[in-house]
């Protein structure tokens, strides 16, 4: 990784997003369905890109929401579709592209009664409660954001009546028939003006913030922050929670500052990420500078990132936690708090998340739900309370409400923000002090992600891979005790491979975009352990790609 000069440092003026030219692009770029980079193609998180390289326009958000209403017909869903923007400054102009269509398609259409931004973490919750106890009739969403992505990027994603983001079977049919209708210039699109669809009654007012900071006691320990005292730090990061927290500090009493409060679409008060770019990753140290900088003039604060489905937490103690740090710290706590949830609620975290998680969940005798990477693969879990908490190794998670029943079954940034407030309140330490005393019982893990060149091919042999290509039975001088391409918590397809050992492990994934392979890794010895882990790792999978 190559570190850039910008890193860390205010955004000068010479990167920021030229917003007139990106939307002139938007609706002026037709993009070409014969070429493979210019069709719509959902992945962990929907379809995402940018106006400026053809690959997110009006015509993808034409046809994908016209997929989506295709999709709701077949599938018999018949009730409201709610629906939310990020800040992004292509956002607003791709939700008016789907409020044409699904009027068009005589769908009811919620949006913000504001007519301001709307949380991914406030779709999900708006769909499950509104769908409680109901058989017929079920709501589903669309939130509209590229989460963390530079802000010349958009993203369009589809969430079911399960609130959470969609299984690969709903998107791949989704996919399918967007680039057909692509193909054929859009013939099967049904569109109408906006003040067509203003005025049919189809496009409503809805009250996501009070529908979600309303309800938010269900889920966290409100009054204990409010009788703490605690000085409590939010940087929105120009991000749709904005208008949100001034209403959850008046709500519930909370002694709670406000840091970059102000939407500009080109995000200039940002501090420049490792590359270069500007990139609203509440983990990342470079992008949180400004907050970090404060970390003593609050008892806790945070942030999230764009769409408000990530967490940045940032301490006194150890400053900006690593995400991997936070989720082990989040589930101690909260097993060990919420008497009310199910006896047999597991914990849930990606394959590629760190090892001490499991360490944590062996001591609370709590099973662990290792699935592939993304939310999607979380969201019946926390639907059905068979598990109390899901968590990605990239600062996403959510869990139970304090009685076991479903709170969100997508990625809630706020509520792990406010959880560290609960913590730090209950507990008179915050999250950092917390994850110290995890390392003095279970040791200190080593985690780090990099990458590695790999063409097509390689990329190819990579998702494929069966345990029994691989022939190595050491790693890092430690025998391997498991080898995985799919994962245990629910048998789906890695999409790479995992190996690990009683003190390390290693697991690849190919990129979807790049000529480049991921690896993530992670020793309980040291930084020189997880190097050769990271070398062998390498060497391991060009022998493989090699042998194949």
């Amino acid at each position: 990784m190559s570190l850039s000069p910008l890193a860390g440092k205010p955004a000068p003026v010479s990167i920021l997003t030229n917003v007139p030219r990106l939307l002139v692009s938007y609706y002026a770029e037709q993009p070409d369905p014969a070429v493979a980079g210019e069709r719509v193609a959902f992945g962990t998180s929907g379809h995402r890109g940018t106006a400026l390289r053809r690959t997110f326009n009006e015509n993808h958000i034409l046809a994908t929401t016209q997929a989506i209403c295709d999709y709701r017909a077949s599938a018999g869903i018949d009730g409201p579709l709610f629906i939310g923007m990020d800040t992004h400054p292509l956002s607003e102009a791709a939700l008016v592209t789907a409020i044409e269509v699904l009027a068009g398609n005589g769908v009811t259409c919620m949006v913000d009664a504001q007519g301001g931004f709307t949380p991914t973490p406030a779709v999900s919750h708006a769909i499950l409660t509104y769908n409680k106890d109901r058989t017929a009739g079920m709501a589903d969403g669309i939130v509209i954001t590229p989460s963390h992505n530079p802000p010349a990027d958009g993203g369009f994603k589809y969430n079911p009546p399960n609130g959470g983001p969609a299984d690969t079977d709903i998107t791949s049919a989704m996919e399918k028939r967007a680039n057909e209708l692509l193909a054929d210039g859009l013939k099967g699109v049904k569109r109408v003006t906006l003040a067509q669809a203003r005025t049919t009654g189809l496009t409503q007012k809805f009250d996501y913030i009070d529908n979600y900071v309303g309800d938010l006691g269900a889920v966290i320990d409100m009054e204990a922050i409010r009788a703490s005292g605690l000085k409590i730090g939010v940087d929105c990061l120009g991000n749709s929670s904005v208008a949100y927290w001034e209403p959850i500090a008046e709500r519930y009493h909370l002694d709670l500052t406000i840091e970059n409060g102000t939407v500009d679409p080109t995000f200039r008060f940002m501090s420049v990420d490792w590359d270069g770019k500007i990139r609203m990753d509440c983990s990342s140290p470079y992008a949180m500078a400004g907050l970090i900088r404060l970390k003593d003039k609050f008892d806790i604060s945070f942030a999230n990132d764009t769409d408000a489905d990530r967490h940045g937490i940032v301490t006194r103690s150890a400053g900006l936690l690593n995400p991997n740090h936070y989720l082990a710290v989040a589930i101690s706590y909260l097993f060990a708090n919420r008497p009310a949830w199910p006896a047999g609620a597991g914990v849930g975290k990606t394959l590629v998340s760190s090892s001490m998680i499991d360490r944590v969940a062996g001591k609370l005798g709590r099973k662990l739900i290792e699935v592939p990477v993304g939310f999607k693969w979380f969201v019946t879990g926390l639907f059905d309370g068979s598990m109390g908490f899901g968590g990605e190794e990239s600062a996403g998670a959510s869990f139970l409400k304090r009685d076991g029943s479903v709170w969100t079954t997508d990625k809630d940034g706020p509520i792990l923000g406010l959880l560290a407030a609960e913590i730090t309140a209950k507990t008179g330490r915050d999250p950092g002090a917390h994850y110290h005393s995890l390392t003095e019982e279970f040791g200190a893990p080593v985690y780090e992600r990099i990458d590695a060149p790999a063409d097509a091919k390689q990329k190819a042999i990579l998702k494929n891979l069966t345990p029994e290509a691989v022939t190595a039975t050491e790693l890092a001088g430690d025998p391997i005790t498991k080898m995985l391409t799919k994962a245990p918590g629910n048998g789906a397809a890695l999409g790479g491979l995992k190996v690990e050992t009683d003190y390390g492990w290693f697991a690849a994934r190919p990129s979807g975009t790049e000529d480049v392979y991921k690896i993530y890794g992670e020793s309980f010895r040291d930084a020189a352990h997880l190097k050769r882990i990271q070398t062998e790792a390498q060497e391991m999978l060009a022998r493989t790609f090699a042998a194949a």
